[in-house]
């Protein structure tokens, strides 16, 4: 019997701990795919969809749940600036934000609207969405979205403070709304993804270390509810991070020579 309980607290110690507070890799990205800077679900797809940064293809790629690539898209009528992150929309849209910066001499910025996420030839084109700052506003990194109630909510990429912009989700040109600027605690917190929960209750912000589970918001006010920080025991350049369901969110990061290139799921409650 004492030997019956001891395998028994021993599965339900492994179950928890590949469930609850972990990173789980659950695939190995397809080896052309060095790096993947986001992740996305879109409604009516079964793939799960990256993207690569400045410097490659202005392609969009469906992924199965091991890795491999099942559809490979070519936008005809975009350019790959330096797209950082994705989003999507109820009606199956999916959303590349162009807005990288890294050196911070970009005063326009680009999201790609992509609606055809079945071409017969594997190619297709992008309605945009054009920003530029306020005027108020310096030049700055950005690398993570969501969409919420129409809006674009678009987040800097900062050691410190940082600033929250808001874009409406609408074809043409715009100058972004600045929100807010925020810092989390102080310490480093460089975003480098963003989602929304299904529900709309959760948002999650991405560090290469942890995540940052914002709850109890209301929209324009997301640093003025419950914060809580989540951190992975394990750090890698993790650029992209999109909701499976409201509890679990999947997260990929970039290939780094025998490390990184990975899928994994990881529990927020």
């Amino acid at each position: 019997m004492i030997f019956r309980f001891k395998t028994f607290l021993f599965y339900v110690f492994l179950f928890l701990s590949c469930n609850t507070g972990r990173l789980n890799n659950i695939a190995d990205m397809n080896s052309d795919l060095e790096e993947a800077s986001a992740i996305e679900i879109v409604k009516g797809s079964n793939l799960l969809w990256v993207i690569e940064d400045a410097g490659n293809k202005n392609h969009i790629y469906g992924l199965d749940l091991k890795g491999r690539i099942i559809k490979d898209i070519d936008i005809l009528n975009a350019e790959n600036d330096d797209w950082e992150d994705l989003t999507s929309d109820k009606f199956g849209n999916l959303y590349i934000g162009d807005f990288g910066n890294n050196n911070k001499k970009r005063d326009e910025f680009t999201i790609y609207k992509v609606s055809n996420l079945n071409p017969t030839n594997d190619k297709t084109t992008a309605k945009t969405i054009h920003f530029k700052l306020p005027k108020e506003v310096k030049s700055e990194d950005f690398e993570a979205f969501f969409l919420l109630d129409g809006f674009f909510y678009i987040f800097s990429k900062e050691n410190k403070s940082s600033i929250l912009l808001k874009v409406p989700n609408s074809i043409g040109e715009h100058t972004a709304e600045l929100v807010t600027d925020f810092n989390l605690d102080g310490k480093h917190h460089k975003i480098t993804s963003a989602a929304l929960s299904p529900n709309e209750e959760t948002v999650v912000l991405l560090n290469h270390d942890k995540l940052w589970k914002l709850t109890n918001f209301k929209p324009d006010n997301f640093f003025k509810g419950n914060i809580e920080e989540l951190k992975f025991g394990h750090t890698s350049q993790k650029e992209g991070v999109c909701f499976k369901n409201d509890s679990m969110v999947y997260i990929n990061d970039e290939r780094n020579k025998s490390e990184g290139g990975n899928i994994y799921t990881f529990n927020i409650n």
